[in-house]
């Protein structure tokens, strides 16, 4: 008999604003289920986020369903849980722990949140030559989407060099020789001249980290942009690029798809995606139609 009361989580530094909560309860609510969801903020709590392991015990014996994982600790939570999604493995990230039978299991719903973003949003755009500025956790899950989705060559692009390195060494791993590269930002003039779109995925753009990640005049009409920020919707970035016309994908899309994904982890309901969608807008201002 399926369950009809769930309690989950996110554990995370700085998580006060998170739209989880809302996104999550109010899909619930429609569904007719007792569904709360705390914070768990690291901040708050004065821990490391070495503590991360101690969180998701202290969860699972206290009778959680499941956890959301964020910044900074979707790497380190990794050797504190007992399996992982072939997902989630092969990206070395996990933001969502669903408790079985006593066993900790990771996924990763990142990755598949901006896929089904783009997909809906960017539909017909080319995807020979992808540049994607930000190679931590975010960076990672956008940059196995985009090669998923079909990208020949992604070149990630980073302000710490290794970091970047690192991330296009393992997508190659992963989707083959080739199909990722890696640059640092003094290099984004001529990458972006003989780019087809680019996917940002640096902090640039939070309501806390105004401003543009690079010099407004490297955009141009010939360029999609993709954010992954959400809040807001619409960033500098966006605004600037449409501006110039260039088509662009706003992060509430990912925010909304991966809250699906984990919803249904936790649950094993099939939550509405479309009502979810709508409730991003409302929570963090309308999503904004593609271009």
């Amino acid at each position: 008999m399926a369950k009809d009361s769930y309690l989950v989580g996110l554990i995370g530094a700085g998580i006060g604003p998170s739209l989880s909560p809302a996104l999550h309860e109010r899909e619930a609510d429609r569904q007719g289920l007792r569904y709360v969801y705390r914070l768990i903020d690291i901040d708050t709590l004065g821990v490391p986020p070495q503590a991360v392991g101690d969180l998701v015990r202290s969860a699972r014996d206290l009778g959680y369903d499941g956890l959301n994982i964020t910044h900074p600790c979707k790497q380190l939570v990794i050797e504190h849980l007992d399996a992982l999604s072939a997902q989630a493995e092969a990206l070395g990230a996990v933001n969502t722990v669903v408790f079985e039978d006593g066993r900790a299991v990771g996924h990763n719903t990142d990755v598949t949140g901006f896929a089904a973003s783009f997909a809906r949003g960017l539909p017909d755009v080319p995807l020979e030559r992808v540049v994607q500025l930000g190679a931590g956790g975010a960076g990672a899950a956008v940059a196995h989407a985009t090669l998923t989705l079909g990208a020949e060559r992604v070149t990630v692009v980073d302000a710490l060099a290794d970091r970047a390195a690192d991330l296009a060494a393992s997508l190659n791993r992963h989707f083959g020789e080739g199909r990722a590269a890696h640059a640092t930002p003094d290099r984004l003039p001529d990458l972006l001249a003989d780019a087809d779109g680019i996917v940002h995925a640096t902090p640039t753009g939070m309501a806390a980290h105004p401003g543009l990640p690079f010099p407004a005049p490297l955009l141009h009409p010939g360029l999609w942009v993709a954010e992954v920020v959400y809040r807001p919707l619409e960033t500098e970035l966006l605004r600037t690029a449409r501006a110039i016309g260039c088509a662009t994908l706003d992060g509430g899309g990912m925010a909304a798809f991966q809250a699906v994904d984990a919803f249904r982890l936790f649950t094993g309901r099939e939550p509405d995606a479309a009502r979810m969608l709508a409730d991003i807008g409302e929570l963090a201002g309308a999503v904004s139609a593609p271009k």
